[in-house]
């Protein structure tokens, strides 16, 4: 059986409340799903049954159709977003671009994204995308389980290395690990790749002083909040709050992230997370509208 998710009656208010505090135009939130309905409802799905990679309840807070869910992120505020899809296996990929790419051409403030999959060809599809306009592509390292230092995707890396193109990498092993999952793999493609833009989802959840360490290190590695800090989370991967002060240090490579629609909690509780940290309004106005809107050229 779904589990409900009680949304709040005042949650836009909230929002906005926090907007206009810190005198931001509104959200950018650069990890957020939209996807073909077949493949949604088999995400839904897998998190309904509390699937492996998750291993706990976890409900769907913004169970609603495609055109609620635009709406609802509209209602709170968010000026930019993402329609991040990842393929499971070879095949899917470009069909999955395809379908991002006429999503985005209908929704302007959502950014073109595309992704990729360890298959022949995959360097072409990539640069094919970039070439018609792809902003964001998805790396699903975790669901996909696949090698990103994979032969098959040196072309990728290459694409993405000379266009500038942003990567978002869920790389870490949260919820649970995979074969394939850890810093280690990622630092080996940044060393043979090391102009990569790539967005650590997740913050590297739960290797996030790894993680930070790839940011420090290599100026294009890019972190975003998806998840992180909030209540959820904290109960089982803490973020360590020895390195806090790394993450102001690096505030401006610090993107909000949120998974919306499916995460198991009010959008608004992502965000009262980030600023409960304490860390400044000008590192919370970084993270959620201007360190992205720099990074994708929508100042």
């Amino acid at each position: 059986m779904p589990v409900t998710v009680e949304l709040p009656s005042d949650e836009a208010t909230r929002v906005h409340a926090l907007i206009d505090r810190l005198g931001l135009p509104g959200l950018i939130d650069v990890h957020t799903h939209f996807m073909p309905k077949s493949v949604l409802d088999k995400v839904w799905a897998y998190f309904d049954s509390v699937g492996p990679l998750t291993g706990r309840e976890w409900g769907i807070a913004y169970r609603f159709d495609e055109a609620e869910r635009v709406a609802k992120l509209r209602e709170l505020g968010v000026v930019g977003w993402s329609s991040l899809n990842y393929p499971h296996k070879p095949g899917m990929a470009q069909w999955l671009n395809r379908w991002s790419a006429d999503f985005a051409a209908a929704q302007p403030d959502c950014l073109q994204s595309a992704t990729f999959y360890p298959e022949p060809g995959a360097g072409d599809y990539v640069a094919e995308a970039i070439a018609s306009g792809a902003e964001i592509f998805k790396a699903h390292v975790q669901v996909g389980a696949y090698d990103p230092t994979d032969d098959l995707l040196d072309g990728v890396w290459a694409s993405l290395q000379e266009s500038g193109v942003p990567v978002v990498l869920h790389a870490g092993s949260g919820p649970t690990p995979g074969e394939f999952t850890g810093p280690q793999r990622v630092r080996s493609v940044l060393e043979r790749f090391p102009g990569l833009k790539l967005i650590i989802a997740h913050l590297g959840m739960p290797e996030y002083g790894e993680f930070l360490d790839l940011c420090d290190e290599f100026a294009g590695v890019h972190l975003d909040t998806t998840m992180v800090f909030t209540q959820f989370v904290e109960n089982d991967m803490p973020f360590p709050k020895d390195r806090l002060g790394d993450l102001v240090r690096l505030g401006d490579r610090v993107l909000l992230g949120t998974d919306f629609p499916n995460i198991p909690y009010p959008y608004v509780e992502a965000l009262d997370a980030i600023v409960g940290l304490g860390l400044g309004d000008d590192w919370c106005r970084g993270v959620l509208h201007d360190n992205a809107a720099r990074l994708f050229g929508r100042v």
